[in-house]
């Protein structure tokens, strides 16, 4: 049962990872919106492909524009908390009964 609980343990450091990676552009892309960057620039359209398919879901789900500030890098946020603390650790869990149950 060892080799099951080391594959979801690494599943969990996998998926832990992309969170906080996904984290870091999302934050990049907020500090990004403060300035006005080269739209071409390939790191720009980088950051811009990768959050705003996201971003544009929670925008028409939930319409939260106060006084021209977009509420939404601040749920994607709360949403990857949550996906850590309630997946992660519950991959991290699930792998250490697995370990010991034997």
């Amino acid at each position: 049962m060892f080799v099951v609980a080391n594959l979801i343990q690494a599943v969990a450091v996998v998926i832990d990872y992309v969170l906080w990676f996904y984290m870091l552009i999302v934050i990049a892309r907020a500090v990004l919106s403060w300035v006005s960057p080269d739209p071409y620039n390939p790191i720009v359209r980088f950051l811009y492909n990768a959050t705003e398919p996201v971003l544009w879901r929670i925008r028409r789900a939930l319409p939260l524009y106060g006084a021209g500030i977009d509420f939404s890098p601040i749920i994607v946020f709360v949403v990857i908390l949550f996906l850590q603390q309630f997946l992660v650790r519950s991959l991290y869990d699930l792998a250490q009964t697995l370990r010991y149950s034997s």
